[in-house]
């Protein structure tokens, strides 16, 4: 399964510069074949923004995630992305899975809300983590801050996912969460994890960039730096690796 990792800056509310972002990622996605584009937490309508957050909000059959199910169609290639989603009077820091036919694959609402901004503006979710169908795997999602919580990772290894995608709004200063824990979450459930980071500033909140890809054996696959970037990656599969390897590492991970 090839990904395309965006690490880009934060939309701060420019939606039409969103979509003409992923306008390019589906074309760069067509030329290399890839099978799903990654874009970071709260793409739309920005992360740092919770006055956006309560005017901009919208349900799943709204115009943005029609706008995405058409270009993703269109371009062939799966799409996950963050987005602030409305549900009757609640809002929800919500992950997006759309499918190379505009279908809508998964839907994930963040659990694990960090920091006042968050907890103010949004409700948690109170649904499992989903685990579904895409390149010919499974694949689990996560938000960010979830990640550093190591019974969510090893409840999608559990229920079968070989592959994490993480949408992320990881600040500057918090930087052992991808140098260390993404890591750590991979090699202990001998799963794939890739986490799209922002990189710059969005209304005085600096991220800390360094968007990493790891393998099922804790090694990197593709880092970014602190600047925009773009990993393209073939995530390999559990058949890709040892499975005395990947058995032991579950097995004695889950023994504790």
């Amino acid at each position: 399964m090839k990904l395309i990792l965006s690490q880009v800056r934060p939309t701060d509310g420019d939606i039409e510069g969103a979509f003409r972002h992923v306008a390019m990622l589906f074309d760069l996605a067509r030329a290399v074949e890839a099978d799903v584009v990654l874009l970071p937490e709260l793409f739309w309508p920005g992360y740092n923004r919770p006055d956006l957050h309560e005017e901009l909000a919208q349900p799943l059959d709204g115009p943005w995630v029609r706008q995405l199910q058409a270009m993703a169609r269109d371009a062939g290639c799966a799409l996950v992305t963050g987005m602030a989603e409305r549900a009757g009077a609640d809002l929800y820091n919500t992950a997006l899975a759309i499918g190379a036919d505009g279908g809508l694959l998964a839907r994930y609402r963040k659990i694990q809300l960090f920091g006042p901004m968050e907890r103010a503006v949004f409700r948690p979710g109170d649904d499992l983590p989903p685990v579904f169908a895409l390149g010919g795997r499974k694949v689990g999602l996560l938000i960010c801050y979830d990640i550093e919580f190591a019974g969510h990772a090893a409840g999608l290894a559990a229920r079968g996912a070989e592959t994490i995608l993480v949408p992320t709004a990881n600040p500057v200063g918090f930087e052992h969460v991808q140098d260390t824990l993404v890591a750590a979450r991979a090699v202990e459930n001998a799963i794939t994890v890739a986490y799209a980071n922002y990189c710059g500033t969005e209304a005085g909140l600096a991220f800390g960039g360094g968007s990493v890809v790891v393998g099922a054996d804790g090694r990197v696959l593709a880092r970014a730096g602190t600047r925009e970037a773009m990993l393209i990656v073939d995530l390999p599969g559990c058949a890709d690796y040892p499975q005395e390897i990947l058995s032991t590492q579950r097995q004695d991970y889950r023994a504790l």
